[in-house]
């Protein structure tokens, strides 16, 4: 198991809470209550909270389409370094380091004078959580009936599914070669997802790695 790591004294107070309970040591990292714990081994976990995460809905052929090119069902990074998700038809999920809400909202201004755009920042709303190891999918496949193999389910796709019985959107997002999902739920259901995954990957060896900016 990983052990807390040394840190000095926080002594700002967080300005926002993750549905999730951080273990110790606990941080304060850009107004984010986040534990400091670093994990050792090949799986962990890690609550991905903090991320900015705002969802876009227009036409599925329209120029929002076309400046976001991402179609449903796949995930990309786009030139300013955005992870952004086909979550669905019409619907787009923007994925962006810690505080950056405001920004890429500004980036998708232009995109509503020219037709029906609904903008949300879900940030605060929804959970966020990262999966990472060889042995992932195995952890994932225990709670989820989708293949998962490279050949269904490479790295870039995104799909919608029960995962532990409740409703999550899941991106294979990759770090380095190593297979790494990134699971986005209801804040009310978010820490439940995380104790099971962990429960999930208990067996497997799986560890709680906490969150360090960027984290996307």
């Amino acid at each position: 198991m990983s052990e807390p790591v040394a840190s000095e004294p926080v002594v700002s107070e967080p300005l926002a809470r993750s549905p999730i309970r951080p273990p110790d040591p606990i941080l304060v990292l850009g107004g984010w209550e986040v534990s400091g714990r670093r994990a050792g081994g090949p799986l962990t976990l890690t609550d991905c909270t903090p991320l900015t995460k705002v969802l876009v809905r227009a036409p599925w052929a329209g120029p929002a389409a076309a400046e976001l090119v991402v179609p449903f069902g796949r995930a990309r990074r786009d030139a300013a370094g955005v992870l952004v998700v086909g979550s669905g038809p019409g619907e787009w999920l923007l994925i962006a380091p810690p505080g950056l809400a405001r920004d890429v909202r500004a980036r998708l201004d232009d995109l509503t004078g020219r037709e029906p755009v609904s903008v949300t920042d879900l940030t605060h709303g929804r959970a966020l959580v990262r999966l990472t190891g060889q042995r992932a999918a195995d952890v994932l496949s225990a709670l989820c009936g989708i293949d998962l193999s490279d050949r269904v389910t490479p790295d870039g796709a995104a799909f919608r599914s029960s995962v532990a019985a409740i409703a999550t959107d899941v991106i294979r997002d990759d770090i380095a070669g190593v297979r790494s999902y990134l699971l986005h739920c209801e804040r009310s259901s978010g820490q439940y997802l995380f104790d099971a995954l962990l429960s999930a990957g208990r067996d497997l060896g799986i560890e709680i790695d906490g969150f360090v900016a960027p984290g996307i």
